[in-house]
């Protein structure tokens, strides 16, 4: 027999599983620039701890990147690029979200001529 209030706890409870979100990036993924972008930027639904982040080449190469923001769970995560070559580029990271769950992701843009 099914209780409806364990139906209703259920579905309560939902919620409480979901992971944090990344909601979106500067640059976009996807964009063609002009010129090296000021700052990388990642937005996320929920605190999320970055624990790694790199930006890659084409080749593989990792460029340098300096972030902006701490290990500390935040919402927002900047990191600042050294001027780049022009050429396809991906940003790649890994965190933790508020849940405890680890997360990972990428995007990518290119620097035209």
């Amino acid at each position: 027999m099914f209780l409806p209030g364990a139906a209703a706890l259920m579905l309560a409870g939902t919620p409480l599983l979901a992971h944090s979100e990344k909601e979106g990036t500067t640059p976009a993924d996807g964009a063609q620039l002009t010129e090296t972008p000021e700052m990388i930027h990642m937005v996320f639904d929920d605190p999320m701890r970055i624990t790694m982040v790199r930006l890659v080449n084409a080749d593989g190469a990792q460029m340098p990147l300096e972030r902006e923001t701490g290990l500390e769970p935040s919402l927002e995560f900047h990191a600042e690029p050294e001027p780049l070559a022009p050429g396809r580029y991906r940003v790649e990271w890994r965190g933790l979200a508020s849940d405890g769950h680890p997360m990972q992701g990428s995007f990518s843009f290119e620097l035209t001529d």
